[in-house]
């Protein structure tokens, strides 16, 4: 499966001057929600990543994702799965299960996103997963930015949040350059960078 060229029919890679979530600078935006805006898309891409899971033996009955944006990734992967699907959103600025939903003590748990840059709202899913006595197992996302090494990917840096004794799966690794602001060679052909994202950045 051509990852790349799913996303670019779907209009899903962006190109320009972007802020994003972390304060740097980067001509490319990756915006799975547009490639999740066709359901069929979505089936395919999440069934792809699901055989990757199978694949490793990784047992959960549930994937949990951080809102907004790994929703319907998340929805998608548990229903390739045959498992059920939460989602943990940011209430008071931290990251919690609301809406009834809970997490049995001992239940493994796959952390799922659409993206997958340093990790960090996965990682406070992750956290909020514990905090109910649950287990993390693997993350999962559709994308991977490269600053996390996922199975059979690149090898990730430094800046990756998640935790190294646990896997992570994705379908392809974007690895774009990325500027810090005061750097960015960007900004005298294009001003001032949007912002294309879900939330607001650091």
């Amino acid at each position: 499966m051509d990852i790349e060229a799913i996303y670019k029919e779907a209009g899903a890679i962006l190109t320009g001057h972007f802020l994003l979530s972390s304060g740097a600078h980067s001509g490319y935006y990756l915006q799975s929600a547009k490639a999740l805006e066709n359901p069929k898309t979505a089936e395919k891409l999440a069934i792809a990543l699901a055989a990757q899971i199978r694949a490793a033996n990784i047992e959960a009955s549930a994937v949990c994702a951080p809102a907004i944006g790994g929703i319907l990734a998340g929805y998608e992967l548990a229903r390739a799965l045959g498992i059920r699907s939460i989602f943990a959103e940011r209430a008071e600025g931290k990251m919690t299960l609301r809406r009834g939903f809970e997490i049995a003590k001992g239940e493994k748990v796959i952390v799922c996103e659409d993206i997958i840059t340093p990790g960090g709202s996965a990682l406070e899913c992750a956290r909020a997963i514990a905090a109910q006595g649950g287990e993390v197992v693997a993350f999962a996302a559709l994308a991977n930015r490269g600053f996390c090494r996922r199975v059979g990917g690149t090898a990730g840096d430094s800046s990756c949040k998640l935790p190294q004794d646990k896997p992570l799966f994705a379908l392809a690794d974007f690895s774009f350059p990325i500027y810090p602001p005061d750097q960015c060679p960007l900004c005298a052909k294009y001003g001032k960078p949007v912002k294309p994202g879900s939330r607001p950045s650091a």
